[in-house]
């Protein structure tokens, strides 16, 4: 790792937290193919002390890498490469986005707009300090007419998201545009019961099911650029996902 910390491109005057730009740099090194799969890293120290960094900030920037796939860690082998490919190579699609694939005709009502403090999980998710600036939008998805979803996302303040265009086009179109394409998401998936709220909003039956997406989304420099919280409405929205053995 000696050899390869000298390629590994740290700014300690960026704004990007230093394990993001750690765990930026390894990824690199994978995809180019310098680290090959099944070679071995050295310890989260000698990394740390190779680099001029705590080993707090090695062992997160580690993990991160090990939770998008690219790095394995078992009790007595190490930290290992596992792929040289892992992120998808094509731009991430938004609800608008596939609405349009579809046929549909999607169009949005933003129901809030606001820059707010970023309370301690979103602070997180998005990995800036917690009371920092962030943006809070909700929104009310349709497709033809009819409501489909209810979009809540945080985004990083400084990524110049308007309202406007949140009310013209889906978010990832945006961020690409911008600059800041989504290259790596994590979701999860589940369900649970609609509010009345909710359920007025969706033009559902109260204690209707609703699908619940919770996702952080990464940009190609692995930075988390938005988090989401969204609801859809089970009996008009399905998931469909493949899957393939390695």
């Amino acid at each position: 790792m000696t050899a390869l910390s000298s390629r590994m491109k740290i700014d300690r005057m960026s704004s990007v937290p230093l394990y993001f730009q750690v765990a930026g740099s390894i990824r690199e090194l994978i995809e180019s193919g310098l680290l090959e799969p099944g070679y071995r890293l050295d310890n989260e120290m000698d990394i740390a002390t190779q680099l001029g960094l705590s080993r707090p900030t090695v062992r997160q920037a580690l993990q991160l890498l090990v939770e998008q796939g690219l790095l394995s860690r078992k009790r007595g082998v190490g930290t290992t490469v596992v792929s040289a490919r892992v992120r998808r190579m094509t731009p991430l699609t938004s609800l608008y986005e596939d609405l349009e694939r579809s046929g549909r005709i999607p169009s949005t009502q933003v129901l809030s707009y606001e820059v707010v403090p970023a309370a301690a999980e979103i602070a997180d998710a998005l990995a800036v300090p917690a009371g920092a600036e962030v943006l809070s939008i909700r929104r009310l998805r349709f497709a033809d007419g009819e409501p489909l979803a209810i979009l809540r996302n945080h985004l990083r303040a400084d990524l110049g998201v308007t309202e406007d265009a949140l009310a013209e086009r889906g978010l990832y179109q945006i961020l690409r545009d911008l600059g800041s394409a989504v290259q790596s998401i994590d979701q999860m998936i589940g369900a649970r019961k609609a509010s009345v709220a909710e359920a007025s909003l969706l033009g559902e039956e109260r204690d209707a099911t609703l699908l619940t997406v919770e996702r952080t989304a990464h940009d190609a420099a692995g930075r988390p650029v938005e988090c989401g919280r969204d609801l859809y409405r089970a009996s008009l929205y399905a998931v469909h996902m493949s899957a393939t053995n390695p």
